[in-house]
């Protein structure tokens, strides 16, 4: 085994016992990282001019706010849920517009959005811990 294909090995070994162990609050908290981490690697690929990482990158991004869609209980009693679901939506269509258009701005846009909510949500747990 090379040390390129060990240190991927080693590393998902140690993403697979964080998930495993994390609240359900801290799997949000990690998959909003996950989906700035994409973020960042499709601008990155946009100033590199590499279109299948840009589109691979955008893509996790997309998958990943897909998830925090997935994850909102529309059965509380606040418009909260509602309000988050049609906010990720227009995050979504943002990136594909960015895809599309090699638009870093765009995903700027979603990435602001995404740190206003993931500040949220931290608080949350810093609030829940004291």
């Amino acid at each position: 085994m090379n040390q390129r294909s060990a240190l991927n090995q080693y590393r998902n070994i140690n993403a697979q016992s964080a998930i495993d162990h994390a609240s359900p609050h801290r799997l949000v908290q990690m998959l909003m990282e996950g989906g700035l981490q994409r973020m960042a690697e499709a601008k990155g690929a946009i100033e590199r001019q590499t279109s299948a990482e840009k589109g691979e990158a955008i893509g996790k991004a997309i998958s990943v706010i897909g998830g925090l869609r997935d994850s909102l209980k529309h059965e509380v009693a606040s418009d909260l849920p509602a309000r988050l679901d049609n906010l990720y939506a227009y995050m979504t269509q943002r990136l594909l517009e960015a895809n599309l258009k090699n638009d870093s701005k765009a995903i700027d846009e979603v990435m602001a959005l995404l740190k206003t909510i993931k500040e949220g949500w931290d608080g949350i747990a810093e609030k829940t811990t004291h």
